[in-house]
C-alpha cells in the first residue's frame, strides 16, 4: 500500500498518521507539502488533523484552496482512498470532497478526550474490518467538531448509508449523553457517494498500538490494507 501525507502550516498529527500507515503497510508515506503540485501514484492520501494555516478563516477554508488539494480533488475523483481526520476533515469539507460543514462546538470550549463511538457501516475501504454496529473508543481533540449540514444533504447521508461513526453515549445510544461537540445526528464521520473519501472527527491513528492504552483504531487503518490487497 503506497500513501502520502498532505502537511499543510499548522499540520501537527501528520507524523502521527504517517506512523500508523508505515506501520501497517510497511512502507514509508509520501510526505507532500502544501504547495506541491504533483504527486506520486499511491493508494492512499490522509489530510491530517492540526491547525492549517492557524484555523485563521474558518477550520479548513484556507488549506482547500493550497495547491495540493487539486491533485487530491483529482485523485479522489479516479478512486484513490482519500481520508481526512479532525483538521483534515474540515479541510475535506471546504474543499467540496464531502458536504455538511464544521462549527463551533456546542460548548464552546475545546474537547480532548476519549468518546464512544458507533460503526455505522462497514461497507466501506475504511471500516470494513469492524462489525456494523460495534462501540469503538476514539480520542477527539477538537475546537470546531459539530457537523452541521441542511435536512436534504442529512436525510442522503442517512438514506445511502454514508454515516461512517456516530457519536454515542455508555448505553450505546446515540443521544446526548454521548455528544460531545453538538453534532447533528451524533455524526462523527461520513463518506462520499463513492465511499473511497472519508472525513472523520476523532483520531484512529491515536489509538493504534498498545502504548496509546486503546487499539480500537488499529482496524480503521488494515481495512484500508485489505481493501488495496
Amino acid at each position: 500500500m503506497k500513501s502520502a501525507v498532505i502537511v499543510f502550516p499548522g499540520s501537527n498529527c501528520d507524523r502521527d498518521v504517517a506512523a500508523a500507515l508505515e506501520q501497517v503497510s510497511g512502507s514509508k508515506p509520501h510526505m507532500a507539502f502544501h504547495k506541491d503540485t504533483e504527486l506520486p501514484e499511491v493508494d492512499v492520501i490522509a489530510v491530517p488533523g492540526g491547525f492549517s494555516y492557524g484555523d485563521y478563516l474558518r477550520c479548513g477554508a484556507m488549506a482547500a484552496h493550497s495547491p495540493i488539494m487539486a491533485v487530491v480533488r483529482e485523485r479522489a475523483a479516479k478512486g484513490v482512498r482519500v481520508m481526512g481526520i479532525c483538521n483534515g476533515f474540515q479541510i475535506l469539507t471546504e474543499a467540496g470532497l464531502l458536504p455538511g460543514a464544521l462549527i463551533r462546538n456546542k460548548t464552546l470550549k475545546y474537547i480532548c478526550k476519549t468518546v464512544d463511538l458507533k460503526v455505522e457501516t462497514t461497507d466501506s475501504p475504511f471500516t470494513a474490518h469492524y462489525q456494523a454496529g460495534q462501540t469503538i473508543r476514539i480520542p477527539v481533540g477538537h475546537g470546531e467538531g459539530n457537523y452541521v449540514a441542511d435536512g436534504e444533504t442529512l436525510k442522503r447521508l442517512e438514506g445511502e448509508g454514508r454515516v461512517a461513526f456516530r457519536y454515542v453515549g455508555a448505553a450505546g445510544a446515540a443521544d446526548a449523553e454521548g455528544n460531545p461537540n453538538g453534532a447533528m445526528n451524533n455524526i462523527a464521520g461520513i463518506l462520499n457517494e463513492k465511499r473511497n473519501v472519508l472525513g472523520m472527527m476523532p483520531h484512529p491513528e491515536r489509538a493504534f498500538e498498545p502504548l496509546h492504552g486503546n487499539t480500537d483504531g488499529r482496524a480503521f487503518f488494515d481495512s484500508l490494507l485489505e481493501s488495496l490487497s
